[in-house]
């Protein structure tokens, strides 16, 4: 926003010219009042709030004013400071001219979501924007329910964003009310609640409607169409476009639709004629040429969506309403990381938080990793279920449109047994994704403070197991391996340590440094460290079998020689570049 600077006196000229905008004086105030310019006082707190006091009328449509003394060290927001973007100008400014912003807003100081400005930046819509008392509610922290029926920018924010006292839901049907104050809700349905709301309305519904030649009255049906709308529970608010076949442009309600400021779409038969739909029509086929209007042009608008509602038939009209932004049902195959709570990935736990099906590995992930999942979500160790038990309750949640995580230890990609499971997952047409997670190798790099690749020395490392009850391929046998003296980490290996040290002996001096891990960054963890001759020892004496990850190397615990390694003719590509 352009910015008018009033300068109180010649004293604080030199401010003023560093923060930029147009220079004016006290007589100027009132003629850029109401200009949607950002209002810079220079100068004394008191003048300012004396001069603007009588121009002020409503935050909604006062003017941001800003307060800098004339020696440039503090800004302060004096009015509008969220709805009018005063606070946000405050933090630019000071950071331009090196001061400090002085926000008082008290969501602000407290670091919560500013309520009022939320839907600006998201570009949602408000069912009321009279929301003081709900602030009041939020900014005193207290019990809140979060409903995110819709899956955008603005929900992914608030889900990664969520403060303490909030608990989150998909479904309207599974809050509890009794339990909470504040109802916070991201929806394009219309809400009714007994406990103070704030309603964001994403514009995320596709009207798709057909219409009877010449159809009249034009004002009646437009009426009828959104009447339908709210009596199945959608928001008008939430409309993002209306579309037809085009031998409907000049339709008389389509011509009120488009003046009212609706964005009207239009397709040809042939392309509407090509979607799939819930409800065909031979009827409508034979008079326009394809088997639906309404269903097709809305799912065509909405661009992948889903039908929220269908084909809805009116004397002159038939309605239907696709959701471009409709949560659907999947699959996430998460690495939960080591074992350390904190050290799953920041869209891991952003997926546990949204799941309403959590399936952890139980007898390898800490339950405590799951503690973020919202309240109503189902939270299940897998450890006694079979692989068909495992599937049959993600497809029961899956067909009910849940979110679903099943939750692997480490990185899944590492002895994680997705493979059979996305095999199964394929034969039922379910949809999955995978989010990495941290591996115990690296974990264990960490916690023995080493690097596992040394320059001139092992720029390899191999992950594997020893052969046990499952066959290793003869290319992969441990003493094969062994040969490049690289570092190795040995998973699932623990219970045959016998074999796996005789093999590595084959190889490896028997002196090698080794370190066996067993729980790694679990409250449990321990780490036993000794030479290659000794492996057996260490893993018997100290009864380890699972959860121990088996690392031979000469880069554990490797601090000799490295600064002759690193000489002047040694060089990364990032050395060289400063030469």
């Amino acid at each position: 926003m352009k910015r008018i600077i009033i300068l109180i006196s010649e004293a604080g000229r030199e401010t003023a010219e560093r923060i930029g905008g147009e220079i004016c004086t006290l007589k100027d105030l009132q003629s850029h009042w109401n200009s949607g310019e950002v209002i810079i006082f220079i100068g004394a707190m008191g003048i300012c709030v004396r001069s603007i006091a009588p121009l002020i009328n409503d935050k909604h449509s006062d003017p941001a004013v800003i307060c800098v003394d004339s020696m440039g060290r503090s800004v302060i927001p004096v009015l509008s400071g969220h709805v009018g973007g005063a606070n946000d100008a405050a933090r630019e400014i000071a950071l331009r001219i090196g001061a400090y912003a002085a926000i008082t807003t008290l969501s602000d100081g407290l670091g919560l979501w500013p309520l009022d400005t939320i839907a600006k930046r998201f570009r949602w819509e408000m069912a009321d924007d009279r929301i003081n008392r709900q602030i009041a509610l939020f900014t005193s922290c207290k019990p809140t329910a979060l409903l995110l029926d819709v899956n955008d920018e603005g929900t992914q924010w608030m889900t990664a964003n969520k403060p303490p006292f909030m608990d989150m839901y998909h479904n309207y049907d599974d809050i509890d009310f009794s339990k909470y104050m504040l109802l916070i809700a991201v929806s394009p349905h219309i809400i009714k609640s007994n406990i103070p709301t704030v309603h964001y309305i994403p514009r995320c519904l596709h009207l798709g409607i057909g219409l009877a030649h010449q159809a009249a009255p034009t004002e009646e049906i437009r009426n009828e169409i959104f009447g339908c709308l709210a009596d199945n529970g959608l928001s008008r608010k939430a409309i993002s476009d209306i579309s037809s076949v085009d031998l409907k442009r000049d339709e008389p309600v389509v011509r009120l639709l488009e003046k009212e400021g609706y964005t009207m779409r239009f397709y040809t038969s042939e392309d509407l004629n090509a979607i799939e739909v819930p409800t065909p029509s031979e009827v409508v086929a034979k008079h326009v040429g394809t088997h639906s209007v309404c269903e097709a042009a809305a799912l065509l608008s909405s661009e992948g969506g889903s039908i929220v509602l269908p084909k809805q038939k009116g004397a002159k009209w038939t309605l239907a309403v696709a959701n471009a932004l409709q949560p659907s049902a999947s699959v996430e195959f998460v690495g939960a990381g080591p074992g350390a709570p904190d050290l799953i990935s920041v869209r891991g736990r952003r997926m546990l938080e949204s799941a309403d099906l959590i399936l952890y590995a139980g007898s390898l992930v800490p339950k405590a990793v799951t503690a973020c999942a919202k309240p109503s979500a189902a939270v299940v160790s897998s450890a006694s279920m079979s692989l068909e038990e495992q599937v049959a309750l993600m497809k029961n949640y899956y067909d009910k449109g849940a979110f679903i995580v099943r939750l692997h230890t480490g990185d899944p990609c590492l002895y994680g047994a997705i493979q059979e499971q996305m095999n199964i997952l394929d034969s039922y047409g379910m949809k999955y994704h995978i989010t990495p997670g941290i591996s115990a190798f690296q974990a264990a790099a960490a916690e023995l403070k080493s690097q596992f690749t040394i320059p001139q020395r092992t720029q390899t490392i191999i992950l594997t197991r020893g052969e046990g009850r499952t066959p290793m391929p003869e290319r992969e046998q441990l003493h094969l391996l062994a040969r490049s003296q690289s570092t190795m980490c040995i998973y699932l290996s623990a219970d045959i340590v016998e074999k796996v040290e005789r093999e590595l002996l084959m190889e490896y001096p028997a002196d090698t440094p080794v370190a066996v891990c067993y729980r790694l960054t679990w409250p449990e963890q321990s780490i036993y460290r000794g030479v290659l001759k000794d492996l057996t020892t260490i893993v018997r004496s100290n009864d380890l079998t699972l959860d121990t990850l088996i690392v031979v190397g000469e880069a554990i615990d490797n601090r000799e020689g490295l600064s002759e390694l690193y000489s002047e003719h040694f060089s990364h590509l990032y050395r060289s570049a400063k030469k």
